[in-house]
This record gives C-alpha cells, structure tokens and sequence, in this order.
C-alpha cells in the first residue's frame, strides 16, 4: 500500500458540552418592567417597529415604479412625436440628404482606395467637410422647423 497516507481516524470525540442557548435563565427577574410613558410612545413593539420599516420600504419602491412609469411615458410620447412627423418635408429632406450623402461618400472612398489615392489627409479633410456640413444643415433645418414646417 501508500506509506503516505495519513492514518484512519478512530471516532469522532465529542468534547464540547450542549449549547446553553436554549436554557433558562433562573436567576434573571421574572417581572420586566416598563417605563411609565411607555403608551405614549409611537412605536411600542418591534413588530410595529418592523411593519413601519417595512412600509416605508413599500413605498420607496411604489415612487421608484411611478418614476419607472413617467419615465417610459415620456419616451412613449417622444417617439410616438416622431413617427408623428413622419411626413414632415424637413425629416424627410435631412433622410435624403444623409443617405445620398452617405452612399457618395462611400462610393468616391472606394473608387480611391481601388486607384491606390486614399489617405487619412483626404479621409481628415472629407470628415471635416461633412462636419461642416452637419453644422449648416443642423441649423437651417432648426429654422425650417420653426419658421415653416414645425412639428407636430
């Protein structure tokens, strides 16, 4: 066999005494006294002192539900805004513009990279063309919006 190994255990000893939890305490009074206001007192048992945590807890989370629900409504409310203006000339022209733009520049991207022309130089400088593009279309669609076609 091993040589090893530790040797069997014999039994399991049982040294400690019984918990003494569970006993009586006899030389403890057997009346408790209470304080004379003790009926005045808001909270007069840890029971009523739990069930009022416990309440209170309750309606932490029913206000934190209601934000939850407000929070949800507004968002319902912007997007159902959207699909609403839907029609908008506006909307529409900004769809346009950006998938034209978009397809473009993807195009004009590939056709240079194929000739072997396409650097960040010309990939930095179309950026910041489209950046300023964005910038001037941001604002004459916010005056169009408010001027001439505001949403729904």
């Amino acid at each position: 066999m091993y040589s090893s190994r530790a040797p069997p255990v014999d039994g399991i000893y049982h040294d400690e005494s019984e918990s003494t939890a569970s006993l009586i305490d006899v030389d403890g009074p057997h009346v408790q006294t209470v304080e004379s206001d003790f009926l005045k007192q808001d909270v007069q048992t840890t029971t009523q002192a739990e069930r009022i945590e416990r309440e209170a807890e309750e309606k932490e989370k029913r206000e934190e539900e209601e934000k939850k629900k407000k929070k949800a409504k507004a968002h319902k409310v912007k997007s159902s805004s959207i699909r609403g203006n839907t029609s908008n000339p506006v909307f529409l022209a900004n769809a346009a513009i950006a998938t034209v733009i978009g397809a473009g520049l993807s195009f004009g991207a590939y056709k240079q990279h194929t000739k072997g022309n396409l650097s960040w130089e010309l990939v930095g400088l179309t950026a910041g063309a489209v950046g300023v593009f964005g910038t001037v279309d941001y604002f004459v669609s916010k005056w169009f919006l408010q001027n001439k076609f505001p949403p729904k």
